[in-house]
């Protein structure tokens, strides 16, 4: 019964994306697919989340192939992440076109988006319409790109 509850609360949860956008879904990271994308298990199935807000390197790419920088971020969003119980904060927008979740990642008190951005491992990228910490991000990546940090590291 406790099962049922939860898988209906886990797609409600899904579903009911409000404008204030304060709905939460909790669930493992199982995969580090690379510096900005993640696979969570939820309570019923494994979903691909994209970092809203923010962009790495590729390492996967078909066309571009991997891009200086990427293997480093995607190392330190699986130092972040890995294994580890995380908090999906969702936006206006759910899903993207390839039908990944998109979300802020917590975990604890740290949002791993703004983390990857603080380190110097992600650059800014707003996708309107979630833009609902833009401003910290834009912060926090003059910040990393004036002390050198991670991908802005001088060569």
């Amino acid at each position: 019964m406790a099962g049922r509850w939860l898988l209906a609360l886990s797609f409600l949860s899904l579903l009911a994306v409000g404008a204030a956008g304060a709905d939460t879904i909790e669930g493992t990271v199982v995969r580090v697919v690379d510096g900005d994308t993640i696979n969570v298990q939820l309570v019923d199935r494994v979903e691909k989340i994209r970092y809203i807000g923010v962009n790495t390197p590729e390492i996967h790419h078909p066309i571009k192939g991997a891009e200086p920088g990427g293997r480093a971020a995607a190392q330190v969003n699986r130092g972040l992440v890995i294994g580890r119980r995380v908090r999906l904060e969702l936006d206006v927008q759910p899903r993207d076109r390839y039908g990944r979740l998109l979300a802020y990642v917590w975990v604890g008190d740290t949002m791993v988006n703004a983390e990857l951005v603080r380190l110097g491992y992600a650059q800014v990228m707003t996708v309107p319409p979630n833009v609902r910490y833009q401003d910290l991000f834009l912060k926090l990546q003059r910040e990393a790109r004036d002390a050198g940090r991670g991908l802005w590291r001088p060569v």
